[in-house]
């Protein structure tokens, strides 16, 4: 091949050995097709990743809110329950309100590291079964500004969280309790 042949090449190949060090044509499209599907994975990876945000914002519980004449207004929530931040012995607790439950109720895991405990053996019957407990008297529980100093807490509960009990009846009998439409209100009940 002579130095004339040369010249006629295009001028990003100068020289035969390029040729073969030169990407085949549609390589850039190899590329693609090989990312294509991890591409499309972490995208909709990003878009489920985002609605779950998204819905569990949306459901999360509104807060309970007292109002001037001192009673408590806790919203329902979109999956129909009563739900409310509240402390059990000076910890934070969500309780889901449950006035069928006879005791503000809590887990074992909650128990310790609330200091709550020991107490007097029990056998709680559940819609789940029979669960082996504790029952511990004089135990603080508040919501909000509303508080209980001395509460029967059955100790036991099982949940989806550690932090998750039952409010009960043990704290709830303190209260007129009024079922609205869309939230419920408990009034402290009058010293007569």
């Amino acid at each position: 091949m002579g130095a004339q042949d040369r010249e006629d090449w295009p001028d990003t190949v100068k020289n035969p050995e390029q040729i073969s060090a030169a990407e085949p044509a549609g390589h850039g499209l190899t590329r693609a097709l090989q990312w294509g599907p991890a591409a499309i994975l972490v995208f909709w990876l990003a878009v489920m990743g985002l609605l779950y945000l998204a819905m569990n914002h949306y459901l999360q519980p509104k807060p309970a809110i007292v109002t001037a004449e001192g009673e408590l207004l806790i919203p329902r929530a979109r999956d129909g329950h009563f739900y409310t931040p509240g402390l059990v012995n000076g910890r934070r607790v969500n309780f889901l309100v449950d006035t069928g439950a006879s005791l503000v109720s809590v887990s074992d895991e909650f128990a310790r590291a609330a200091g709550i405990g020991p107490g007097e053996p029990t056998v709680f019957r559940t819609a789940n079964g029979e669960r082996d407990g504790q029952i511990v008297t004089g135990i603080p529980v508040s919501i909000g500004p509303v508080s209980v100093s001395s509460v029967r807490v059955g100790v036991g509960l099982t949940g989806d969280s550690v932090d998750d009990a039952l409010l009960g009846q043990s704290f709830l009998s303190k209260f007129e309790i009024l079922l609205q439409k869309d939230r419920m209100i408990l009034r402290p009940k009058s010293s007569s």
